[in-house]
């Protein structure tokens, strides 16, 4: 038999386990309260027919008799058996027709088969009854019918019937509703993946303002697709930037082989244009190189690289690193470690950022000048300043010298791609530090690490900005 779509559903299922598992509490609920109620009527039913019994017995004999038939005519109900015997077993009073075979006449109350005479003739009942033999050898026989707790259950039964059947329907109505509603969601969702699969990146899948499981799971599953869209746009970024500026250094070097093949007499002219294809094609790897790594950094989330960094020692291999290069140009290089902090991230990256800076500070001062280096203590930051004597960066320039393969016009005969200081601000971006370049007679750059509190965060907000606050005025001190 085929099913409907919404019974084969495991919310369905569910709601109807939760439906069965309702009704068997409640029958065994039921179960419970019959029990304990027929076991509080039996004791209050032997309670009372013993009270009877003790009061009957100590009567006269004659007002015995008197007693017992204004007991059975106070029972509108038929519910009390009442017998005086005499010692050879026939009845003197009450509605039993004999003594009941098997009952103790201990005082102590039992379940027995009597035979009461009545309207209807004589009936056989199972009672609960207590035998006594009296001082002159008679017995007297008191019973009580305690029909009370089946009528008692018949009753719950019924309520039972009439309230737990209309709740099993109303729940496994309920699932049906929540599953036919799940199955219209799971169609929605199953809709816009398979337009997420054919290319549509811009497609989402639907979220309710409602703090829901499957809403909370639709905000999880559109934050990664937003992360995947960004990425697959970097990624075709990578590709045009790459495709854009390998154009120019390419062609030139299709030129100059052009021009060889046509032009080159001698092997040492066929040589010397070899070696201006191959500079060439080298320029080409270094951007595409370059272009990579700043990839890699911009879309980087990952902290799986960082831990603790010493920059007293990061500074100063730096500066052992241009120390060299610096004297052979006629620089000064000086190094000031007034404060050691230690920060957060990676040493790598932070060490290429402070090589990239130094690099540019030893290569664009002319031969005579200085460039300091000095680790500083600021507000509630450590902070790394580079500062050089060479042209500087111009207040316009400030912010568009960040960019990719910017070079300045008064600095384009010097090397490089103008990738450095776009690389430098990647990484400080990863690293949530702040990069403020400062306009003016030469060039001063600082990064600033936020002070780390007790739980690992940053105490100021961390900033991105590239603009400072105000102009520097602490003077980097020399030995």
């Amino acid at each position: 038999m085929n099913l409907p779509e919404f019974v084969r559903t495991t919310t369905f299922r569910s709601a109807a386990l939760a439906a069965g598992a309702f009704a068997i509490f409640v029958i065994v609920l039921f179960g419970f309260i019959y029990w304990t109620t027929d076991r509080y009527l039996v004791a209050r039913s032997d309670h009372v027919i013993a009270l009877q019994l003790k009061v009957i017995s100590t009567l006269p004999g004659e007002r015995k008799t008197d007693a017992i038939d204004y007991h059975l005519k106070a029972d509108p109900r038929g519910v009390q058996f009442v017998g005086l015997f005499r010692p050879d077993g026939s009845r003197t009073a009450g509605n039993l027709e004999s003594l009941p075979p098997g009952l103790k006449l201990d005082d102590s109350a039992q379940s027995v088969e009597v035979k009461k005479s009545g309207a209807n003739g004589v009936e056989t009942r199972v009672v609960r009854a207590i035998g006594k033999r009296l001082p002159g050898g008679d017995v007297l026989v008191i019973g009580r019918n305690v029909d009370e707790a089946i009528e008692l259950l018949k009753v719950v039964g019924q309520a039972l019937a009439l309230g737990l059947i209309p709740a099993l329907v109303l729940c496994l109505a309920v699932g049906a509703l929540l599953s036919v509603r799940a199955e219209k969601r799971i169609a929605d969702v199953n809709q816009r993946v398979q337009r997420i699969v054919a290319g549509n990146l811009r497609e989402r899948l639907p979220g309710q303002a409602r703090d829901d499981p499957f809403s909370k799971l639709a905000a999880i599953v559109n934050g990664m697709l937003d992360e995947i869209e960004t990425l697959i746009h970097a990624i075709a970024g990578i590709g045009n930037d790459i495709a854009h500026d390998l154009r120019r250094p390419l062609a030139r070097v299709r030129l100059i082989l052009e021009r060889g093949r046509s032009n080159a007499k001698t092997l040492e002219q066929l040589q010397l244009i070899t070696d201006r294809a191959v500079t060439g094609i080298d320029q080409s790897l270094a951007i595409a190189t370059a272009l990579l790594r700043l990839a890699e950094i911009e879309n980087s989330r990952k902290s799986a690289g960082f831990g603790k960094v010493a920059l007293a020692d990061l500074v100063r291999e730096v500066g052992e690193l241009y120390d060299p290069i610096a004297e052979n140009k006629g620089i000064t290089l000086h190094i000031d470690l007034a404060h050691a902090p230690t920060v957060d991230g990676d040493r790598d990256l932070l060490m290429e950022a402070v090589v990239n800076l130094v690099d540019n500070a030893v290569k664009f001062t002319p031969e005579g000048g200085r460039v300091d280096i000095a680790l500083l203590r600021g507000n509630a930051e450590s902070i790394v300043r580079i500062k050089d004597t060479g042209s500087g960066i111009s207040e316009h320039e400030r912010d568009i010298v960040l960019k990719r393969f910017y070079r300045s016009d008064k600095l384009r005969s010097a090397p490089g791609f103008g990738l450095g200081l776009n690389l430098v601000a990647a990484i400080v971006k990863l690293h949530g530090f702040r990069l403020t370049i400062y306009p003016g007679s030469g060039c001063v750059v600082e990064i600033a690490s936020p002070d780390q509190r007790a739980d690992g965060e940053a105490r100021p907000e961390r900033l991105k900005s590239l603009r400072p606050v105000a102009p520097p005025n602490t003077r980097v001190t020399t030995k």
